[in-house]
């Protein structure tokens, strides 16, 4: 079992700019890609971005391209999502995701995550 821990989240106003962290515990080898999501209110769980732990090769979901970036410290078993130019549409709950070894095309596939943090509130004000 992986166990994550969200943190960062906060109150920003529009064009401005947060960083959220995410730190893995346990069993963090068989964690091979990390994600972000998102929920708004009424709204299903949305993909955010993606991360392979080995290579560090990373996806981006359209909505969020060029205005967020995702990165890792492997020594640190933490994940980043540096957001910038944030819009009141971006208010959701933003959660970090493990999930094993699995094909690009299924990296914004919420039922391939089987470790999901708790979640930290982003409130972007207009």
């Amino acid at each position: 079992q992986v166990q994550l821990v969200e943190s960062g989240g906060g109150l920003v106003q529009a064009g401005g700019s947060l960083r959220l962290s995410c730190t893995a515990s346990g069993r963090t080898f068989s964690s091979v890609t990390m994600g972000w999501f998102r929920q708004a209110p009424g709204k299903e769980r949305e993909f955010v971005t993606a991360i392979r732990w080995s290579g560090g090769s990373t996806y981006v979901a359209d909505s969020v391209k060029g205005r967020f970036t995702i990165s890792r410290d492997n020594a640190k078993n933490t994940v980043y999502l540096q957001m910038n130019s944030l819009k009141p549409e971006d208010t959701a709950v933003y959660y970090c995701a493990a999930a094993p070894l699995m094909a690009t095309s299924a990296l914004s596939d919420k039922s391939r995550y089987s470790n999901w943090g708790q979640g930290t509130q982003v409130t972007v004000s207009s």
